[in-house]
């Protein structure tokens, strides 16, 4: 992977970061062609799961019924649980990255002048010192973590050799880096259903027996196709 890729893998995570945060309060729908092609064959896949878990639903629905009405019951999260997680791998995925990288390449604060120098000397060094000791681009290990989007800015900007009290990247921080925000980008797709996807189904066409490809993504209704006969199917329409 390229150092640029790197960076657009970075940005795509600091752009979609407010759509992972949105898709947290979005309720889960059906899939269908028109939804995303990722949530379509997740709904090809997961028949027999959402069947198990509408059985789980309704018997926990019963076991509510017979509680008694002061107790504390079972209550839907508002949440949904998948976008959640992601979001969280995420995070502890760019935070552990960025320790690591700092480690290596932030420098350590200016210090003082020994005795023995002219006092206004000293005073200038003091003043320097201070400001580069409390300098904000400098990498913080402790009280409160920073978000997710700031991490991967503060990623990117070592990718970019941007200013600042840090030594250059070596290449094995580089390629840390490189290998964390690949990871990040891809989840983010996945959760937003925005990456480019192609997916050939186990059943056949049942005019000539050809293999059913599905491709889609990127946000766009997901199209499938008979790889024999070429016959085409999108939101529902067959077309020659």
């Amino acid at each position: 992977m390229t150092t640029t890729r790197a960076q657009q893998h970075l940005t795509t995570c600091i752009t979609h970061w407010p759509d992972l945060q949105d898709a947290l309060g979005t309720p889960s729908k059906v899939a269908s062609f028109g939804v995303g092609l990722r949530a379509y064959l997740a709904a090809i896949d997961r028949i027999d799961e959402q069947q198990a878990e509408e059985d789980r639903q309704r018997a926990r629905d019963l076991r509510a019924l017979e509680r008694d009405p002061a107790q504390v019951g079972e209550r839907p999260t508002p949440l949904r649980i998948t976008i959640l997680d992601t979001m969280q791998a995420i995070h502890t995925d760019l935070l552990e990255c960025a320790d690591a990288v700092a480690e290596v390449v932030q420098r350590q604060p200016m210090g003082q002048l020994p005795a023995g120098y002219p006092e206004a000397d000293r005073a200038r060094r003091a003043v320097l010192a201070m400001k580069d000791r409390h300098d904000p681009r400098r990498w913080k290990w402790t009280g409160i973590r920073p978000t997710a989007p700031y991490t991967a800015l503060w990623l990117l900007g070592r990718l970019q050799c941007a200013p600042g009290p840090f030594h250059r990247l070596d290449v094995r921080q580089t390629e840390r880096i490189e290998v964390t925000a690949r990871s990040a980008a891809e989840r983010v797709e996945r959760a937003l259903d925005i990456s480019v996807e192609r997916r050939t189904l186990e059943q056949r066409h049942e005019g000539c027996g050809g293999r059913i490809e599905v491709h889609g993504g990127e946000g766009r209704a997901p199209l499938a196709h008979c790889r024999l006969c070429g016959k085409l199917w999108a939101e529902g329409v067959v077309a020659a």
